[in-house]
């Protein structure tokens, strides 16, 4: 089934180009004819085809994993690093590349794929110190004679599912721990942008990391639930909406594996009347309109605590004027959304605010961009008044649209904050470090920016919500990523001293 590069990426029939799979350090077609199509989202276009695994595509790569997984786990922890190191050199070197990829694939601009890789290699450099990490620890003498100790140790084959949103980021958020930890690993990434997990594989292979530890499985559920299901898949990492988050854990779990399934969000940004409303506007238009909308981590929901709301509006309003809508490598400050049946879903989100009685006060539909007509364009959008009973503000829309909810006091804020489904993210804006203090101990929410809108932690920390954020057992990366792609080992131990019957050590006698 295993094929040279110009075979696998030989033009399908129709002439397009083919996204293959990536199985024990080579590319592959795959056993099957299905396939999908992959966008030019500025363009409008399909330009390549993605292979959609089989069955026995599945079994071909858990395979590859198992038979590379004994002797990456026995190889030592200096040289597992030492390849994440080679990895992490490399990246940085040629990450104009994988932006490249990614603006072709996704849309975002180019700046936006930029810096999704440096958040990613974040997690890079984290994973080449990975030794600090996974340290056990020594109680000497617990009983007579006896010691107790603890060591870490990896689970085997693991899986992660990733999202079509950051195609380089997230899956960067979960391998290099679990490979720096021994495991070998098989990648399912989004088929709406594939490219980016192929062109990872190659850059791991030419680090050094031996064939079969990193492998990528293109394709629809049938690949997922492949994943989900096979006996020698030993864990599953996933990112993505709530409802595929919540399926991902409970057939994962039924089938025996460890999870993490990190879903969607409504994020709030709470703003006090002594904030820096300068700030705020420049703040709520990077965190509403960044890679347009698309990042479980966007602020679609500014909360304004009275007077300060018809103030903030205005702000927000005049720095969007400024905004350049188009194709991601003209230098635009945002690109398309990622497919068409994406930004109709999302553009009915403006029929539903006026239907609910909300105020549109820049609609994103009326966009000219700078790009192709036949693109997937949505330009900003800005709804004032938004009741708490609309879809507007309850459901995750995932694309450029700002809504602004006004509310009378702090508590008021924070109660709506807390009776939200999910519990992601948010941040407050304000110049009382007692109100900031408060807010951080009373929301219900798992990470919180202080006049920082999009808290997303360092990777030396670890990523995730609460509540319909989060299903499984730990949070990304970080001290608990490490925890998960590792298992603990207690070992209890007793020598005997040689002057009570052990070994001869063949000390002097006289």
């Amino acid at each position: 089934m295993t094929t040279t590069s110009a075979e696998a990426e030989a033009p399908a029939a129709d002439g397009l180009p083919s996204v293959p799979h990536w199985i024990a350090g080579a590319v592959t077609a795959g056993s099957g004819e299905r396939s999908g199509e992959v966008y030019d989202p500025a363009l409008g276009v399909v330009t390549k085809r993605v292979a959609f695994a089989e069955q026995a595509d599945i079994d071909a790569a858990v395979a590859a994993a198992s038979a590379a997984y004994p002797a990456w786990r026995d190889l030592s922890l200096a040289r597992r690093q030492s390849i994440m190191f080679r990895f992490r050199e490399l990246l940085d070197a040629r990450k104009g590349e994988l932006a490249e990829i990614i603006t072709s694939e996704h849309g975002k601009v180019l700046s936006d794929a930029l810096g999704e890789i440096t958040r990613g290699q974040e997690v890079v450099e984290f994973a080449t110190g990975l030794a600090h990490h996974l340290k056990g620890e020594f109680s000497e003498q617990v009983s007579t004679g006896v010691d107790v100790y603890s060591i870490r140790q990896p689970l085997g084959v693991v899986g992660i599912i990733s999202p079509f949103n950051f195609p380089a980021m997230v899956p960067m958020w979960f391998f290099p721990i679990a490979i720096a930890a021994g495991n070998t690993v098989i990648l399912k990434p989004s088929e709406k942008d594939p490219s980016a997990a192929i062109w990872i594989g190659r850059l791991l292979q030419e680090a050094g990391l031996p064939d079969g530890v990193f492998n990528v499985l293109h394709g629809d559920k049938t690949a997922v639930d492949g994943l989900l299901t096979h006996p020698d898949v030993r864990s599953i990492s996933f990112v993505g909406s709530t409802p595929i988050a919540q399926y991902i854990y409970e057939t994962a779990a039924k089938h025996g594996k460890r999870v993490q399934a990190l879903g969607g969000a409504k994020n709030h940004m709470l703003v006090l009347p002594d904030a820096d409303l300068d700030l705020v506007a420049d703040s709520a238009v990077n965190a509403g309109f960044g890679s347009a909308g698309e990042r479980c981590m966007a602020i679609s929901v500014v909360v304004a605590v009275e007077p300060v709301a018809d103030e903030l509006v205005a702000k927000v309003r005049e720095r969007m004027a400024g905004l350049r809508t188009g194709d991601g490598r003209r230098s635009c400050d945002m690109g398309p959304l990622v497919t068409k049946q994406h930004r109709d879903k999302v553009a009915s989100y403006i029929d539903i605010a006026i239907a609910d009685g909300a105020e549109v006060v820049v609609d994103g539909r009326d966009v000219q961009p700078d790009g192709d007509p036949n693109g997937f364009w949505l330009g900003p959008t800005l709804i004032d008044r938004v009741s708490t009973s609309s879809r507007v503000y309850s459901e995750e829309i995932f694309g450029p649209v700002l809504a602004i909810v006004r509310v009378s006091s702090y508590e008021e804020g924070v109660a709506l904050i807390n009776s939200g489904a999910f519990g992601n993210g948010t941040a407050i804006f304000t110049n009382d470090g007692g109100a900031a203090r408060r807010f951080q101990h009373e929301v219900e929410v798992g990470m919180i920016g202080v006049n920082v809108p999009i808290p997303v932690p360092v990777a030396t920390f670890s990523f995730g919500g609460w509540r319909q954020s989060l299903f499984g057992d730990t949070k990304a990366h970080g001290a608990e990523g490490v925890k998960f792609f590792t298992q603990q080992k207690a070992v209890t131990a007793r020598w005997l001293d040689p002057s009570h019957g052990g070994v001869d050590l063949g000390f002097p006698q006289n």
